[in-house]
């Protein structure tokens, strides 16, 4: 699944809003209005992909989905989310609303924690891979 994370301006914005979460909840969640029909898919090893600023940068594994009543009564969705934000090849994404299903084969592979690729603002990242450079 991805999702916009509207209103951050980088990873650290997303890692301070669980953050504020998890004082609350034992781990971080969102809620969204629509329940995925693919449920069982997403519970067998999925992940929410954050888009921040333009692109693809982390992902987060789903460990649960609730669905619920909003405030209105209205149906509405819990996604549990595995608190380890794992960085991801940074990937371009175009706007949209709500939140897609991502293909297995079109999601961006993760990046292992080594110093270097941390240093490289994920922009720029982007920018090299789709040149070709990186």
């Amino acid at each position: 699944m991805v999702k916009l994370c509207v209103g951050a301006e980088e990873i650290g914005d997303l890692e301070a809003w669980q953050k504020r979460l998890m004082r609350s909840y034992p781990q971080p969640v969102h809620h969204t209005r629509m329940v995925p029909k693919r449920v069982d898919e997403l519970l067998d090893g999925g992940s929410i992909f954050w888009v921040i600023k333009g692109l693809i940068q982390v992902r987060q594994k789903i460990t649960d989905i609730r669905v619920m009543a909003d405030r209105n009564g209205r149906k509405a969705c819990e996604l549990v989310l595995d608190p380890e934000i794992i960085l991801v090849e940074p990937t371009l994404k175009r706007p949209f609303q709500g939140w897609r299903y991502l293909k297995p084969a079109e999601a961006p592979t993760d990046i292992k924690r080594d110093g270097k690729s941390e240093e490289i603002p994920p922009s720029l990242h982007a920018k090299l891979k789709e040149a070709m450079v990186w």
